[in-house]
């Protein structure tokens, strides 16, 4: 009740202030910023609190405090008062509408939900607006289907449709802890969290995978010794490297032709081809003897 009282008082003080003609608003934004005159701020402001609880209206239905919405406002008020620039000839309160509104909606946005929503510039357009649209579309003539709403909502705002239909569905349920019991017995102990599926690999996938890339490094590493100095030098410039050297580097450092390097590149990698085959051989011959 004290809440109430205090915020409707508020409203009353700030309706009560006289607005700004045009020239004394020019003349208190000089005074503020070249003079830095915390009196014409001051006075600037007051005039403006009504356009900061007028906005700050369009909020309420977030299930917020008005009070903090207003505060986040004003704010955006003193930023705007921060930036203005009365060479330009624009009316204070065109330019600061801007700015309350940015800081109201941050605040929402921060505040409305546990999990944070609204990260890009279209996500944000969708959460301010699909209640608007999905009323006016709603409240027409022709009763139109779910499916046909959110598509009409995704073509006016420019996102995709399940965008649509996920935000839909966060405003329409609340936030609910992963830990609440499943059902109303709730000496089962089962939770939400209980399940999430884990999309990490299984213990023996990672342990299969660990085994496998150690086998096939061993066979690497034992089919490379079966290669000279000079093929063994050309396949990890070649192959082994992150580069990846050109034929044409690697004749001028061995002293031959970018064909030769070419040639010898070739059988180097026959003799690994039938290196790595015969160890698979060998390893299934000894796979089934096992």
């Amino acid at each position: 009740m004290v809440a109430r009282q205090s915020q409707n008082e508020m409203v009353r003080v700030a309706m009560r202030v006289p607005l700004l003609e045009r020239d004394e608003e020019h003349d208190l934004a000089v005074r503020w910023k070249e003079m830095k005159d915390q009196q014409a701020m001051n006075k600037i402001v007051t005039a403006h609190m009504r356009l900061v609880i007028s906005m700050a209206s369009k909020f309420r239905y977030f299930g917020l405090p008005l009070n903090d919405i207003i505060q986040e406002g004003h704010i955006g008020l003193l930023e705007a008062v921060s930036r203005f620039e009365p060479e330009r000839e624009v009316r204070f309160s065109t330019y600061a509408t801007w700015w309350i509104r940015a800081s109201i909606q941050d605040y929402v946005l921060r505040n409305w939900s546990i999990v944070r929503g609204g990260t890009s510039s279209t996500q944000k357009a969708l959460f301010f607006n699909l209640r608007r649209l999905r009323a006016r579309l709603a409240s027409g003539h022709e009763q139109l289907s779910e499916h046909v709403i959110f598509k009409n909502i995704s073509e006016t705002l420019g996102v995709a449709q399940k965008d649509v239909e996920l935000m839909n569905h966060r405003l329409s349920a609340p936030d609910t802890s992963l830990q609440a019991p499943i059902g109303n017995d709730d000496d089962n102990g089962a939770a939400k969290m209980d399940f999430l599926v884990d999309g990490c690999p299984l213990p023996d996938t990672i342990a299969a995978d660990a085994i496998d890339d150690e086998r096939r490094h061993s066979w690497v590493s034992n089919a490379l010794n079966v290669l000279n100095h000079r093929e063994l030098f050309i396949i990890k410039e070649r192959r082994l490297s992150e580069d990846g050297a050109t034929l044409e580097d690697l004749g001028a450092k061995l002293g031959i032709s970018k064909e030769r390097v070419r040639q010898l590149e070739g059988r180097a990698l026959e003799k690994l081809k039938s290196a790595l085959v015969k160890s698979d051989h060998q390893l299934a011959l000894e796979a089934a003897h096992a």
